[in-house]
Order: C-alpha cells, then structure tokens, then sequence
C-alpha cells in the first residue's frame, strides 16, 4: 500500500491562471493532435471508397492492388514503430514527432498531386511512417513532461482523441459527395495535413522531456524545464525537488548500458513482467471482438435485417461520437478510480454485452426473430462504449506508466507493433469467418475476453497516483535498482498542494 506524501508546489489549483501550466498545456494539447493524425489516417481510406470518383482512379487495379492501397498505411506503420524508438531515445521525444509529423503532410502533398496508382500507394505508406514514428514519441514527450497532477488525465485522454480524426475524416470524405470531379477524393487527402500542422505548432510550445535530458547528461536543462513548466520558476520548489531526485536516480540506476538494449526486457522477472504485459495489450486492443464491429459495421448491420444504406451510415457516424464520448469519460474515470478497476469492469461488461448480442444474433439468423436482429444494435453500442471507457485511453497511457525510462521508447514500440500485427490479421480474417459462420464467429472474442479477464486480473497492477519512478517500484520484486526520495523508502502516492498566490505572469 503507498504511504501519502504531501508535497507543496508553487503552482495555482486552476491552471488556466498559471502561466507555466498553461503554457505547457497548451503545448501538450497540440501533441494530443498525434492521435488525431493516426485516426484520420487509418479511417480516411473508408472514407475514399465511397466516392466515384475515387473508385475511377483505382480503376485498373485487380483486388490484391486495392488490398495493398487499403492497407498501405498500416504497412507503413507496422514498419516505423521499432525504428522510432530508436530515433526518440537518441534524437529526443521532440525530433520524433517532427520527423513522424512532417512526413505525413509530405504524404498528404504527393497523393493529392499524383495520377499513379503505385505512387498513390507509396504515399500512403509514408504517411504511415510519419503516423508510427509520431505515435512512438508523442506519447512519450506528453508523458514525461506534463505535471503530475495532470498526467494521467493527459495520458489517457491521447487515444481516446483518435476517434477526432476518425469522425473529421469521415466528415470531409462525405462533404466530397458533393464536390465534382477528383477534388472529391483529394480534399480529404489534402485535409490529411491538418493534424500533423498541430503538432508542429504544439512543438514550439512544449519542452524536451526533461528525463530524456537528464539521461543525456543535461541535467541542469532538465531542473530548468521542471522549474519553469510545474513551479513557475521556482527551483527550490518541493515538487520539483522531488521528480528532480527520482529522475536522476531512476535513470543513474539504469545507466548502465545493458538496461537500454532489447535483451533487458528478459534480464529479470520485472522486466519479462512489463514485456508480458506491453504484448498482451496489443492483442487486447485488437481481439476482445472491436475489430469486427470496427472495420465490419456493415455485414453485421445486414445479417441482422438493416440494410438500407442510410440507417447505416446515420448508425456509423452515430457509434462514432458515442465512442469518442466514452473514451473522453474512461480518461478522466481512470485519473479518478484507477487503471486496474477500470480495466476489470471493462472488460466484464463486454463480455456481457457481446454475450448478448451473439445470443440475439443467433435468435435473429437461426429463428428469424425481427426484435432480436434490432436489439444487436444497441447491444454493440453498450459493448462499445465498456471497451471506450479503458481500451481506448488506457491502450498508450498504461505501458508509458509502466515502463522504465530506458526501456520506455521500445516497450511502447512492442505494443504497437503488436497491435499493428493483431490489426492487419483482423483485416483479413474477419470477413472470410464472418462470411463463413456468421454470428457464431462471435464466440471466438467472448474466449479471448474471457482470457483478457483472468490476464488482468493476474498480471495488471494499479499505477493510480504515482509518479513515474514510483510505479516502476511496483514491478522490483527482485531488487534490480532501488530509488530512494528523500521524504521517504517506500512507494508513495504524491499529494500535491498548489498555492494559490501562484497568479502573477
């Protein structure tokens, strides 16, 4: 059990007068715009699909052509996770976002210029690059650098952002409708840019993280930036005294040349924990049974008896913002209750809400009954919105909490390459089962759910209220490092007392 440890901070309870806090926040607003970029671009290509005009420039292309297009930007992606890692550890958290953001408008820019099928496709590929090598660092730079009390609220608000740019791009693509010609399918491609230009403007707001500073050897430049962003310039600030000491012992502990590389996920017990955890969550993310509702709305709408293609585009965009509301709630639910209950009621009331509309699925095609067919429907949206409320903001804001800065960069490269991989298998499995077995196809994300249920349960600890370097104490059951702080030699749950005279700019 943590012990609570008040700590005073030269900081006002509201930071919208602070000046350092809203500054920095203001930075770190822009950097949630990463989650954007990487939802407009995964969703953008649904969007495409249903424009002629579009379906003209792709005319020519056999079905494995049009496969390699549909799924360019997750190739892409799957294909930059781990060498960004490598980028944000030795070029820093902010260079990364500025390669991975900048290679998505140099994308956006060639598809809308170009005529060629293959040339099309390779852009999208980019960008891909550009949303993984962004993906990688931007969680990381919000994750260190944000103020404690804020950072968990931060965290898990990141993915949950990813349904902004999946309705945007969703948006523009049916305003294309409307637009004659091949500006109909390259406005959306052109829009593409707009997410990456938010980051670039969240760049020169926002500091280097100061742990990667500190892990460079720069440490007055770290003390710097924590006074600066979480004390409004007071060094001698009793927060920033704290993670000041925390960083510089966690990090001279792991300091050591062996704690960087990728064997040190299999060093000790600790480790093979995190790793354990950074590879279940991107199969979690991908197999509880979101990935046939996600990509596969339509043939489930259909085999339940709607059909029209209004009422099922209307329950489209509809599942979209419920989505995005309940992401949003799950974020600040988790700064509220914590991450491992969240995870646990989550993941119960899935497999409730899927048992559910597997049995009335089954009821609909196996006995014809018309109210089962339409109780599916707002079955899937209760299922949804469980897996918003932890899934969605805990997916990036769990393993950058539980992973030890060194290893930070690389367990978050895991996770989504992971994820990458679950993803594209999903893309290619799912309508050959669910053509197959229909309805019955269900039954093989209740098991996985019912597995994910006992792994957390088991594997998934509470990170609620600790700093970064607090949480990694929860893992050293072997004694692999110990950081001392110099109020106390146990794990502690900061409290932070912002003083209220802390108004002045």
């Amino acid at each position: 059990m943590a012990s609570k440890v008040v700590l005073s901070n030269n900081t006002h309870s509201n930071w919208m007068k602070d000046p350092g806090l809203r500054r920095l926040n203001l930075g770190i607003g822009f950097m949630l715009s990463a989650s954007a970029t990487a939802g407009y671009c995964a969703s953008m290509i649904n969007g495409l699909l249903v424009l002629p005009e579009f379906t003209n420039f792709l005319h020519g292309l056999d079905t494995n052509g049009k496969g390699l297009i549909i799924a360019a930007v997750s190739l892409g992606s799957f294909s930059a996770f781990i060498p960004a890692s490598y980028i944000a550890d030795n070029l820093g958290r902010k260079i990364c976002v500025l390669i991975g953001s900048s290679l998505v408008i140099i994308a956006s820019i060639i598809q809308v210029a170009t005529q060629n099928h293959w040339i099309f496709f390779g852009a999208r590929v980019l960008a891909g690059i550009g949303v993984g090598i962004s993906q990688t660092a931007a969680p990381l730079l919000i994750t260190e650098s944000t103020h404690p009390r804020q950072r968990q609220a931060f965290t898990g608000l990141y993915n949950a952002l990813w349904f902004i740019g999946s309705i945007t791009s969703a948006t523009i693509s049916f305003a294309g409708l409307a637009i004659l010609g091949s500006w109909s399918w390259k406005l959306p491609c052109l829009t593409q840019v707009f997410y990456p230009v938010l980051q670039l403007i969240g760049l020169c707001l926002v500091p280097e993280s100061p742990r990667w500073l500190v892990s460079r050897g720069r440490k007055e430049e770290g003390m710097a930036i924590l006074a600066r962003y979480h004390a409004n310039g007071d060094k001698n600030d009793e927060l920033v005294q704290d993670e000041f000491y925390q960083i510089c012992k966690s990090i001279e502990a792991e300091s050591d040349k062996s704690c960087r590389q990728w064997s040190s996920f299999f060093a000790n017990r600790s480790n093979m924990h995190r790793l354990a955890i950074c590879v279940l969550l991107g199969f979690m993310q991908e197999w509880s049974g979101n990935g046939v509702v996600s990509y596969y709305l339509a043939p489930i709408l259909e085999s339940v008896g709607i059909y029209h293609a209004s009422h099922q585009a209307a329950i489209n965009i509809s599942l979209q913002v419920w989505n995005l509301m309940f992401a949003v709630g799950g974020a600040m639910a988790a700064e509220r209750y914590g991450r491992r209950k969240l995870w646990l009621i989550a993941t119960t009331l899935m497999l409730i809400y899927l048992s559910a509309a597997t049995a009335m699925s089954g009821l609909f095609q196996e006995l014809h009954v018309l109210e089962a067919g339409i109780a599916v429907v707002p079955m899937l949206f209760l299922f949804c919105a469980a897996y918003d409320m932890a899934y969605m903001p805990l997916f990036i804001a769990y393993p950058a909490e539980i992973l030890p800065f060194q290893l930070r960069a690389k367990g978050l490269a895991i996770t989504l390459t992971t994820d990458s991989m679950a993803c594209f298998f999903n893309q290619y499995i799912n309508p050959v089962a669910f053509a197959a077995i229909h309805w019955k196809y269900f039954t093989v994300y209740l098991g996985c759910l019912i597995i994910f249920l006992a792994t957390i349960y088991l594997l998934f600890p509470e990170t609620k209220g600790l700093s970064l370097e607090e949480v990694a104490r929860i893992f050293e059951k072997e004694k692999t490092y110990q950081v001392e702080t110099p109020t106390s030699h146990v794990s502690q749950e900061l409290v932070i007392f912002p003083k209220k005279s802390s108004t002045s700019s």
